[in-house]
């Protein structure tokens, strides 16, 4: 639910986004309103943070990109989305990493289901990431312990435990079992 009555700009977001009542919270800018994000549970954090194990030992295998956690990412004017984790097929320069929002556009989008989402609203998530040219998005649900994957012009499929999660000819030779997505590996004795 929006939070302003006054619609804004990327650049008016952002310098009210500054004001010391909002330094500590989060937001997103969607069609020029401004929406507060609510606290991630644990659960989020760990499923994130899983993932982008996962796509750090991507990356170590040699494969090129850059991965991203929790960074503004530039969609409109008007609109400013923050996806959980993001993959882009090259490594960032100085300028793009310093810049507030990227405009660099990710392949890959994820998204860690918390309970405030609604299906409406991931929709237009994803319709949002996709008219921008992102060619992935993986949204994660912790409590079914599933993955949703979605392409552009393409039936999306959704993954449990048993599955395992590929790059979708997205990120070539990407592959990982669901069930690592959704617990910490065990440390070797």
């Amino acid at each position: 639910m929006p939070i302003t009555t006054v619609k804004m700009t990327a650049a008016e977001f952002f310098a009210w986004c500054d004001l010391p009542e909002n330094v500590d919270r989060e937001f997103e800018l969607v069609r020029g309103e401004v929406v507060e994000m609510s606290l991630p549970r644990m659960q989020h954090g760990v499923v994130s943070s899983l993932v982008g194990r996962a796509l750090s030992y991507y990356l170590d295998s040699g494969k090129p990109g850059e991965a991203s956690a929790d960074a503004a990412l530039w969609l409109a004017d008007d609109t400013i989305r923050g996806p959980d984790l993001m993959f882009y097929d090259r490594e960032l320069t100085a300028d793009e990493l310093s810049a507030r929002a990227c405009e660099v556009v990710p392949l890959l989008c994820v998204e860690v289901l918390s309970p405030s989402n609604t299906p409406a609203e991931m929709t237009d998530k994803i319709d949002q990431y996709f008219g921008r040219g992102v060619k992935l998005v993986w949204i994660l649900d912790p409590d079914d312990r599933t993955v949703r994957v979605v392409r552009p012009d393409e039936l999306e499929k959704t993954l449990d435990e048993a599955d395992t999660l590929t790059g979708n000819g997205v990120l070539p030779d990407f592959s990982c079992p669901v069930i690592d997505l959704f617990r910490r590996p065990r440390a070797a004795n």
